[in-house]
C-alpha cells in the first residue's frame, strides 16, 4: 500500500464494498442522486485502462502539455549555446539563426549587437524569451482553442443539480493551475476561477462577483432567472504532497494540510456569513471544500457532518473510489461512486450528490493521465513555475506548473500572493543567476467606454510598484515585467503594452 493510501484511509470516509459483489450494501432507491451523474459523465467516456476514464482526451491533452512546456524549457539550452557564440566571427547571424531555429522568433538585434562591448546579457535576453513565448503560446490558445470543452452541456447540467454559478477559488501554487481543465476536466469558460495564495480568497471581491451574478439573473434571466430556486456554489481546493508533505505542501499553510484545509473552510463559511448578513438569511450559497494531492492530482472532497456542516475529517478520496472500480464495468462503478456520495453525505440535496459524483469521476481521468504519462506521481512535486502572472485575466493558463498566480488590481492589496511568488522564484531562478519573468495583465471589456485606457493605466501602475517594491531585484536585471492587456468581451489575443526588457515593444518582435 503505497504512502497516499496509508494517509488517506486513516482518517477518510471509507467505502463500502462495490456494488454487486459480496457484502455490497443495498443500492438507495433515490435515483435521482445516481442517474444525473451517469448521464453527464457516460455520454464522453472512451476506452482507457478504468471504465469511466477518457484516454482520448488524455492524449489530447498531454500533447497540449508537453508541446506547451517544451517551449518554455528550450530557452535555457538554446541561451547555452548562444552565449558560447558570443565571441565567434558572425555572431549576431549564427544567434539569431539558432534562436529561429529552436525557439521560433528572433532575438533583440539591440542586445546581440552590443555583446561585443562588454558580454551577452543573459538576463535580458532570458526574460526576453519568456515573454515572447509567452505571447506566442497565448495566441495559440486564443486562435486554436485546445481546451475548449461544451460549455452549454454543462451549465445545462449544473442548473439541473440546482446551481447557476460555480466560483472555484485554487491556491496560487502554479500547481493547482490547471485544476479546472486538467484535474476536474470542467469548461474553463463555464467556471469562475480565481487563485489566491493558500487559496484565501478575496471576501469583498467574492461578494462583489454574487452581487453582479444575482443582478444578472434578475436584470436579464442568465443563466437563470431569479425566480429559480438555483444556488450560488463557492468552491476552495486547497494541497498538500503525500510524498514530501512538510516540504512541498501549501507554502502559505507552512506545508500543513490541517491549516491549509481549516483556513479554505473558514474562509469558505465567512463569504456565506458576510452574503446572508448583508443580504438576508435567504441568500443562496452552497459551499464544498476540495483538497488536491498535488503530487498525483488525486482529489479528496470533504463530506458533510450530520449537522450539515463540512468535515475536515470526513471525506471520499477519488483515488481510493478510482481503484475499487477499476475492474468494473462503466454503468457498475458509476452507481459505485454515487452510492458512496449518498452514504456519505447525509442529509445533502440530490443536486449537491449529483454535483460531487461527477467531480470525483471527472478526477478519474486525471488519476489515470498522472499513472500512464507520469508513472503514478509527477518528476516535480515542487514548485517548477516559468513565470508569475499578476493582475486580472490569465484565462489560458489551464497547465500545471506554468505560472504562479497574484489576481489584483493593486500592488498593496495583494502584497502577501506576490511576496509568496517572489520566494518561490527566488529558488528557481534568482538562486541560478536567472531573472524573474512578471506578466503584469489586465483584461478589459471593450464594450465598456475607456475600458482599455483604464486597463492600460492599470498595467503601467501596478508595473511601477511591482519595480519599487522590489527594487534590489530590478535593479540588478533579476525581476523583468512584460505588461498587456485584452479585451475579453472580443475573445481576442493578448496586446503588449511595454517591457521592461527594452524601452519600448520594437517592430522587430512583432
Amino acid at each position: 500500500m503505497s504512502s497516499r493510501r496509508k494517509q488517506s484511509r486513516s482518517i477518510a470516509w471509507v467505502p463500502t464494498a462495490p456494488v454487486g459483489r459480496p457484502g455490497a450494501r443495498g443500492v438507495d432507491a433515490d435515483k435521482p442522486a445516481t442517474q444525473g451523474t451517469a448521464r453527464a459523465n457516460l455520454a464522453s467516456v472512451q476506452s482507457g485502462r478504468h471504465p469511466l476514464s477518457n484516454a482520448t482526451e488524455n492524449t489530447r491533452l498531454f500533447d497540449y502539455e508537453q508541446r506547451t512546456k517544451a517551449a518554455f524549457d528550450a530557452i535555457v539550452p538554446t541561451l547555452k549555446q548562444i552565449s558560447g557564440l558570443q565571441h565567434e566571427a558572425d555572431f549576431e547571424r549564427r544567434a539569431q539563426a539558432l534562436a529561429q531555429e529552436q525557439l521560433g522568433f528572433a532575438l533583440p538585434a539591440t542586445i546581440l549587437a552590443d555583446a561585443w562591448v562588454t558580454q551577452l546579457d543573459m538576463r535580458r535576453l532570458f526574460a526576453w524569451c519568456v515573454f515572447q513565448t509567452y505571447q506566442r503560446f497565448c495566441d495559440d490558445f486564443f486562435t486554436n482553442s485546445f481546451l475548449s470543452r461544451l460549455e452549454t452541456e454543462f451549465q445545462t447540467f449544473l442548473i439541473e443539480c440546482g446551481f447557476h454559478t460555480l466560483d472555484i477559488s485554487p491556491c496560487a501554487d502554479g500547481r493547482l493551475a490547471h485544476v479546472i481543465s486538467y484535474v476536474l476536466r470542467l469548461p474553463h469558460k463555464a467556471v469562475r476561477r480565481k487563485s489566491y495564495a493558500g487559496a484565501m480568497f478575496d471576501i469583498e471581491d467574492s461578494i462583489e462577483k454574487w452581487t453582479e451574478t444575482e443582478l444578472q439573473r434578475f436584470r436579464e434571466g442568465i443563466p437563470t432567472t431569479a425566480d429559480m430556486p438555483t444556488r450560488y456554489m463557492k468552491t476552495v481546493v486547497y494541497h498538500f504532497s503525500s510524498s514530501d508533505p512538510e516540504h512541498e505542501g501549501c507554502a502559505a499553510h507552512g506545508s500543513d494540510a490541517g491549516r491549509a484545509a481549516q483556513g479554505g473552510l473558514e474562509r469558505l463559511k465567512a463569504f456565506q456569513t458576510a452574503v446572508e448578513n448583508s443580504f438576508c438569511c435567504g441568500a443562496s450559497i452552497d459551499l464544498m471544500l476540495i483538497g488536491l494531492d498535488t503530487d498525483n492530482d488525486t482529489i479528496r472532497i470533504h463530506m458533510p457532518d450530520r449537522h450539515g456542516e463540512i468535515d475536515l475529517k470526513r471525506y471520499l478520496d477519488a483515488g481510493d473510489l478510482y481503484d475499487a472500480t477499476l475492474s468494473m464495468q462503466a454503468a457498475q462503478a458509476q452507481e459505485y461512486v454515487s452510492e458512496q456520495v449518498r452514504q456519505a453525505g447525509g442529509e445533502m440535496s440530490n443536486g449537491m450528490q449529483r454535483l460531487m459524483g461527477y467531480l470525483l469521476v471527472n478526477n478519474f481521468s486525471q488519476i489515470e493521465y498522472v499513472r500512464q504519462y507520469y508513472d503514478g506521481r509527477y518528476r516535480d512535486i515542487g514548485h517548477a513555475e516559468r513565470f508569475i502572472g499578476a493582475g486580472i485575466g490569465f484565462e489560458e493558463v489551464q497547465l500545471r506548473n506554468l505560472t504562479y498566480f497574484a489576481y489584483m488590481q493593486t500592488v498593496e492589496e495583494a502584497a502577501a500572493d506576490l511576496d509568496v511568488g517572489i520566494k518561490i522564484f527566488s529558488k528557481l531562478n534568482v538562486s541560478h543567476g536567472l531573472p524573474i519573468p512578471l506578466v503584469v495583465r489586465f483584461d478589459y471589456h471593450g464594450q465598456v467606454p475607456g475600458a482599455r485606457e483604464r486597463a492600460v493605466g492599470h498595467c503601467q501602475r501596478v508595473d511601477a510598484a511591482l519595480n519599487d517594491r522590489y527594487a534590489d531585484l530590478a535593479s540588478n536585471g533579476l525581476l523583468h515585467t512584460l505588461q498587456v492587456v485584452r479585451d475579453c468581451h472580443a475573445g481576442g489575443r493578448i496586446e503588449v503594452i511595454g517591457t521592461s526588457v527594452m524601452d519600448e515593444v520594437t517592430e522587430e518582435a512583432h
